[in-house]
């Protein structure tokens, strides 16, 4: 029976074919031709876009991604790469054909024409898998979006605004800030910056862009914030609303080396601390130490608007003293990362050379510091008309005459004079009114005295980018140095002044 069974078995075999290219023998498939002769012939870039309308927005340089989207990117970027690519997705999808690779063949940059090398892989219906190359053009169509059409039609329009203000008499902390919002890029987006007195108004197209403002502000500095809107317009039609958002963002009145007489409720709740204290840093908390003591507190921003207090005297009321004689007292003592070490000290006003003898035994948070034959500057309790109620709430308190705060190199600085600096920073585009104008003197002097306390205070520099002077000569450079004791910025903290967007012949905006 199985050899009966085995008699009618079939055995099949697959014919062969001719190529209708070549002739060769080949397995039959639907195009008849061998893989050579079908991936010679074939286009597996047939139906693919060649040639694309790229929207272009020549004022704030973006592309249109999608309705409503636009994206930054420089030429021959990989952004751009993207953005060129994402438009051919969609036809890609459709005709089944996968992007291997793209790169940018140059062209003109004011050609208005983009072109993209493209290699794309393809399954044929013989079930070889293709590749080709191909080339697609990209043409810019410059179109304005409509945060630029806006600004166009009315460059005074702005949907939030962030008024920044601390009612102090000098600018120092704005300063700082300035540095800090130009590192982070917080206000890039901003329509307009404008000088005011005792502060900074910051013009934004959108919502978004001011909250994102104060909540950075909250980050670095002991803030308090309101936030108001009204009415811009209304369709109605639609029965669509556009409003117009204020916030007002007051920083905290203490300031770095500032003078400070606690409330009593206040020192009480800090472990009696004080009353008088120095304020050694302003962060999103306020750092305090006893000059007497060494002992040291963070009130935090929430716990100072509860209490709100002023200084008792300024770093703009310092005194130069000279100190004559010094013995320290204790050990140095690590304070927040910063050493100090108490001493007793036997100083006199510079002013009073050569008209009396006036002598001040003090003691002071400076002993590591300090040297006989040094300068510091102070506050000076013995001369000075105070008016404060917090003070006057402490009964008995006997006030010294003096309280050193910082070391002085200003009598090493004169023979400095004129020598321009290695360094230099950035400063934002901002409109000045006409009251900052007629103080634009004593605004230099305070941005002046900004700059040396860079120089002597690292901490400070911690979160400032700062920048080699382009002008300044390698001759230069070798002739500044710190022989005479005076504190410098070393050069490995500093960074290229580096900027792609700026034009050959363009100036960088640096505050000299």
């Amino acid at each position: 029976m199985a050899e009966a069974a085995g008699m009618f078995m079939v055995h099949q075999t697959i014919g062969s074919i001719l190529c209708c290219q070549c002739g060769i023998p080949i397995q039959p498939n639907a195009t008849y031709m061998c893989a050579k002769c079908d991936s010679s012939v074939s286009d597996i870039t047939g139906g693919l876009l060649k040639r694309v309308n790229l929207v272009y927005c020549p004022e704030c340089e973006k592309y249109l991604v999608e309705r409503g989207k636009w994206d930054k990117a420089q030429l021959e970027s990989t952004q751009l790469l993207k953005i060129c690519t994402d438009k051919l997705k969609k036809s890609f999808n459709k005709l089944k054909v996968r992007l291997i690779d793209a790169a940018f063949i140059w062209t003109e940059p004011h050609s208005k024409r983009i072109k993209l090398k493209l290699k794309v892989q393809k399954e044929v219906p013989s079930g070889e898998v293709h590749e080709q190359v191909y080339v697609v053009e990209f043409v810019q169509l410059d179109h304005m979006c409509e945060l630029c059409s806006r600004a166009q039609a009315n460059p005074d329009h702005w949907v939030s605004a962030v008024q920044l203000r601390q009612h102090v008499s000098h600018r120092r902390t704005f300063f700082f800030l300035e540095q800090l919002i130009l590192k982070h890029g917080v206000a890039a987006s901003a329509i307009k910056i404008k000088q005011m007195n005792q502060g900074i108004d910051f013009f934004f197209s959108k919502r978004s862009h001011g909250v994102k403002l104060v909540d950075f502000l909250d980050k670095f500095a002991p803030i308090r914030s309101w936030n108001a809107k009204e009415i811009d317009s209304h369709d109605t039609k639609s029965n669509n609303y556009n409003y117009k958002y204020t916030f007002s963002v007051e920083i905290c009145p203490i300031c770095r080396e500032d003078l400070v007489c606690l409330p009593p409720k206040v020192a009480v709740s800090l472990g009696n601390l004080g009353p008088l204290v120095i304020c050694t840093e302003v962060s999103n908390s306020i750092a305090l130490l006893d000059p007497f003591t060494l002992r040291h507190c963070f009130l935090e921003a929430d716990q100072y608007w509860r209490a709100s207090f002023k200084s008792l005297l300024t770093s703009r009321q310092l005194v130069e003293y000279i100190v004559l004689d010094i013995e320290i007292v204790s050990s140095e003592f690590n304070v927040g990362g910063t050493l100090y070490a108490l001493a007793d000290a036997q100083v006199a006003r510079v002013s009073d050379f050569g008209k009396n003898d006036t002598i001040f035994f003090i003691r002071t948070h400076l002993g590591h510091l300090l040297s006989p034959g040094d300068y510091a500057l102070g506050y000076d309790l013995y001369g000075a008309n105070i008016n404060d109620i917090e003070l006057d709430k402490y009964k008995g308190l006997v006030l010294p005459d003096v309280i050193l705060i910082k070391k002085s190199y200003e009598e090493k600085r004169q023979r400095r004079r004129g020598k321009p600096r290695s360094w230099n920073l950035k400063c934002l585009d901002m409109e000045v009114d006409d009251r900052g104008r007629h103080e634009q003197e004593g605004i230099n002097s305070e941005y002046e005295q900004f700059l040396r306390d860079l120089e002597e205070n690292p901490d400070m520099r911690f979160n400032i980018s700062l920048y080699h002077n382009r002008e300044y000569q390698p001759s230069e450079m070798a002739s500044v140095t710190d022989e005479d004791g005076v504190p410098s910025i070393p050069l490995e903290e500093l960074l290229a002044d580096l900027d792609l967007n700026e034009e050959e012949d363009g100036e960088d905006i640096m505050r000299e």
